[in-house]
C-alpha cells in the first residue's frame, strides 16, 4: 500500500528573509588562478607568521589539556593577552569582561540573540557590513540605516529617526569600515556616544580592523566615552590568521551573563587547542613584530590600488582614501551600474564587491569595494589595468 506523503513543514520565515552573501559567492567564481580579485577581503596569506604559528601549537600540544573541554567564557591567558592590548589602548579591562568567540561574526549571533526579539528595531550604518545584516534579518530585527553625510555619520539623520524609534542598538564599524573603509573621528565618536546616554541605547562598536592603520592617528573607542552602553568586538582574522576562527566580545556587566549562555547553547565553548596557540603566540612577542611586517605590507598595497584608480575608473568617479583596513569604496559616474559592470570584469579576469547588497534600503548602484590586501603592489596595477578596459568595454 503506497502512502501519499503529507508536505514537509517551510523554512522560518527568518532565514527567508537574510539575503546571500555576494561576497561569499563572488570567492568560488574568483578561485581561478588567473582571476585577480579585489573583491573579498582577504589577508595576505604570504604574510601569515607560520613559523610562529607553527611552535606555538607545537608547545601547545604538549600539553593534554589542550585536548580537553574548556570554559564557555575563553582560555583565561588568551582573555588576558586581549585585556592588556585594551587597557594599553587606554580602556581599562579585566579578563572577566571578555568572552572569546569563533570569530567576531559568532560574537554578533550570540549579541543577537542575547538582545534581540523578533520585530525589535536596530540601527545599522548604511552602508553596513553585510554579514552583519544577516545575523540581524535571521534574529527577526528591524534594521533601520543611518546614512552618512560626506565621510561622517549624517547625525541630523540619526537624530530624526531617534525622535520616531526606539533602537535596541546601534551597530557600527568606526575604524576603516567594512565596505567603505571610512572612519569615523573623536567628534563623531564623542557626539554618537552621548546620543547613546541620553536616548538609553547601545552601541555595537565592532572593530576587526582596528589595528591595521597606515596613516593617521589612533582614535580611542567609544567605551572609553560611554562604558556602560558600548560592546566592543574585535578578532584575530586579520592580524594573525582568519584560518584560527578566533574573535571576541568585550561584554558589559549587566549583559555578560546572557552572552555566555548564548555562547553555550551554540558550540560550548572556541576551540581550546586554538585559544590556547593563540595566546602563546600573542604573549612569545612575536604578534607585534609580524603585525608591523603586514601594515607596512598593506601600506604599499593600499598606496598602489589608489594611484592606479585615476586611470582605471571612468571619468567622474570618486573614491575614498582610507587610513588603514583593507578596502577602498568607489563611485562610478552617472549611468554606470557596478552589477553588470562585474560581470565585464570576470571576462577581463577581475572582480571587485558591487556596493548594493550593502545598503539595508535604497542601494547606490553607482558603488563599488575594491580590497588591496591580497596582491603585492605590481598585482594590483595589473589587476586595476584590467578593471579599466572591462568599464571602457561597457
Amino acid at each position: 500500500m503506497l502512502i501519499s506523503p503529507a508536505p514537509l513543514p517551510p523554512r522560518s520565515q527568518r532565514v527567508s528573509s537574510a539575503k546571500p552573501s555576494p561576497v561569499r559567492d563572488l570567492l568560488a567564481l574568483t578561485r581561478r588562478p588567473e582571476v585577480i580579485s579585489f573583491a573579498g577581503g582577504l589577508p595576505a596569506p604570504e604574510l601569515f607568521d607560520l613559523d610562529g604559528i607553527r611552535e606555538a601549537y607545537d608547545v601547545v600540544l604538549g600539553q593534554p589539556s589542550s585536548l580537553q573541554y574548556s570554559m564557555s567564557e575563553g582560555d583565561p591567558a588568551l582573555r588576558a593577552e586581549v585585556a592588556a592590548g585594551y587597557t594599553i589602548d587606554g580602556l581599562p579591562t579585566e579578563a572577566s569582561d571578555l568572552l572569546v568567540t569563533t570569530g567576531s561574526q559568532q560574537a554578533l549571533g550570540l549579541l543577537a540573540t542575547a538582545l534581540l526579539d523578533p520585530g525589535d528595531v536596530i540601527f545599522v550604518e548604511d552602508p553596513c557590513y553585510l554579514a552583519a545584516l544577516q545575523t540581524f534579518a535571521l534574529a527577526g530585527a528591524r534594521a533601520i540605516a543611518v546614512p552618512f553625510a560626506e565621510d561622517q555619520l549624517d547625525f541630523d539623520a540619526l537624530e530624526r529617526l531617534l525622535a520616531v524609534h526606539t533602537p535596541k542598538f546601534f551597530y557600527t564599524v568606526p575604524t576603516f569600515q567594512n565596505p567603505t573603509g571610512r572612519t569615523y573621528t573623536p567628534e563623531s565618536r564623542a557626539r554618537l556616544a552621548q546620543l547613546a546616554i541620553r536616548h538609553g541605547f547601545r552601541i555595537i562598536e565592532d572593530e576587526p580592523y582596528r589595528q591595521l592603520r597606515y596613516s593617521g592617528d589612533p582614535v580611542a573607542s567609544m567605551a572609553t566615552l560611554a562604558p556602560d552602553h558600548v560592546i566592543c568586538l574585535g578578532s584575530f582574522s586579520k592580524v594573525i590568521a582568519p584560518g584560527l576562527r578566533l574573535g571576541w566580545v568585550r561584554t558589559t556587566p549587566d549583559i555578560h551573563p546572557a552572552v555566555v549562555i548564548a555562547k553555550q547553547a551554540a558550540d560550548l565553548h572556541t576551540s581550546t587547542i586554538d585559544q590556547g596557540a593563540a595566546a602563546h603566540y600573542l604573549a612569545s612577542g612575536r604578534g607585534r613584530t609580524a603585525l608591523g611586517h603586514i601594515t607596512r605590507a598593506y601600506a604599499a598595497r593600499r598606496d598602489a590600488m589608489l594611484d592606479g584608480l585615476a586611470e582605471a575608473l571612468p571619468d567622474g568617479s570618486t573614491w575614498n582614501q582610507p587610513d588603514g583596513g583593507m578596502f577602498v569604496w568607489a563611485r562610478l559616474p552617472d549611468g554606470y551600474d557596478a552589477t553588470p559592470a562585474l560581470t565585464r570584469a570576470l571576462d577581463h579576469d577581475v572582480a571587485f564587491v558591487p556596493g548594493a547588497p550593502f545598503f539595508a534600503e535604497s542601494a547606490d548602484e553607482r558603488s563599488l569595494r575594491l580590497s588591496f590586501t591580497t596582491y603585492e603592489p605590481a598585482r594590483i596595477r595589473e589587476g586595476l589595468q584590467r578593471l579599466g578596459a572591462a568599464l571602457q568595454a561597457g
